[in-house]
């Protein structure tokens, strides 16, 4: 009980509360939170959240609070509506230095111990480096029901305010099987890769169907925002080895692991883990760095994408179902790095077929048309990098959808 009295003093009438987000969401300590609801007030928590892992409005938890968020998840989008809940677009490799300077009285983060007994952080290291500069208290969920990587940074118990010992759940994302559509953008990128390229891939049917196809690729790199199971099984089959990589050679770079219980038993077991290197976003997504590296392929989605070549991969009928992410950090530092290339990969329509991706004008603008190389639907790879206006149209017309390609065509004319 001093525990929990101790930890709730931390939150005070007034402060800025950072939670840890997707796979690192302290849930046993926002659990706290809630069961103790009544005698807390006026607070400001922060968090990226990640919508199929991350499922609290924190606004909702404690009296006359806000949230604020880089990122929508459905369950903020009633709060945001109403006021309570701040969207802040930024892209993560912002959002880091945002975090490093903002005021921050408490850091809430996960840590679990590693198979020898040493508490770590993660599996996701985005900002924990701004936070532990920054926040005046630093408190950690000591999370029993999993066994953290033993890559991950040590937690450094003279710079931590707290650590509260509880059960926060195995913290795993649902994966997506690649259905045939997917399928197919898989096989055209993968057939755009190259032996020795370093890879940056996303989370979802269409990067799981892109990995699914590599098993023929040799010395493949990674340095990305986050790997799943289809980066492990790269690894495990020797394809993916880092072993021209121009930095961090024979190392794969990643802020975070989203994927299954195998692949959280991986990082924390396997031999082949031990090239695992979690780094937070100044050094994931930092241009100069990632410039570093020759051939880097970043290989992102979108929800539509324009005649001119603009991305939208944020907002769908008007409404903001997403954020700006990391993904246009990765697109302009492929374009400094030696050999490096940015894809777009998109299925052409969405609602079961009856609207176009490639649409005659974006609804936002999140990456601008000079960000992106080349982009990849079901029905074709256009590649934009050195294509006039009027080339662009013409190629991004011809990989949507055959029944859109006229109603397209004629609103160039």
């Amino acid at each position: 009980m001093a525990m929990i009295d101790d930890f709730l003093a931390c939150l005070s009438p007034g402060s800025t509360v950072y939670v840890a987000g997707s796979c690192a969401e302290p849930r046993g300590l926002i659990e706290l939170i809630d069961a103790n609801s009544s005698s807390l007030k006026d607070l400001t928590f922060i968090q990226q959240p990640l919508g199929a892992v991350n499922q609290r409005d924190f606004s909702l938890l404690v009296a006359n609070s806000i949230q604020r968020s880089f990122f929508m998840a459905p369950q903020l989008r009633t709060g945001l509506i109403e006021g309570r809940v701040e969207f802040v677009p930024k892209h993560m490799r912002a959002i880091f230095d945002y975090l490093r300077h903002v005021k921050l009285d408490v850091a809430l983060l996960q840590a679990a111990r590693d198979q020898h007994g040493v508490l770590r952080y993660g599996p996701n290291l985005d900002y924990v480096d701004a936070v532990l500069a920054n926040a005046r208290k630093i408190v950690v969920e000591e999370n029993l029901d999993f066994v953290a990587p033993f890559t991950s940074p040590k937690v450094d118990l003279s710079a931590t305010e707290l650590i509260v010992t509880c059960h926060g759940g195995i913290p795993i994302y649902p994966g997506s099987e690649p259905d045939e559509t997917s399928s197919r953008i898989g096989v055209l990128i993968a057939d755009l890769i190259r032996d020795g390229d370093c890879l940056q891939t996303g989370i979802g049917a269409v990067p799981a169907a892109i990995l699914n196809n590599l098993g023929e690729h040799s010395d493949l790199g990674f340095h990305g925002g986050l790997m799943d199971d289809g980066v492990m099984q790269l690894i495990e089959a020797g394809n993916l080895t880092g072993a021209v990589k121009n930095i961090d050679r024979n190392r794969h770079v990643l802020g975070m692991a989203l994927g299954s219980e195998e692949l959280l038993d991986w990082l924390a077991h396997s031999d082949k883990a031990s090239a695992v290197r979690f780094r937070s976003a100044d050094y994931t997504h930092e241009a100069s760095v990632i410039a570093r590296i020759d051939n880097f392929v970043s290989i992102n989605s979108a929800i539509e994408i324009d005649l001119h070549g603009q991305i939208n991969a944020e907002v769908a009928g008007g409404r903001q179902i997403s954020g700006t992410g990391g993904s246009v950090d990765f697109m302009r530092a492929a374009k400094m790095s030696k050999g490096g290339r940015s894809i777009v990969a998109m299925s052409a329509t969405a609602r079961s077929g009856n609207v176009s991706r490639i649409v005659p004008q974006v609804e936002v603008v999140t990456a601008l048309r000079t960000d992106v190389d080349i982009v990849v639907t079901e029905f074709g790879v256009a590649s934009l990098r050195d294509a006039p206006l009027s080339e662009r149209a013409e190629k991004l017309i011809a990989i949507a959808h055959p029944d859109f390609r006229e109603e397209l065509k004629s609103t160039i004319n």
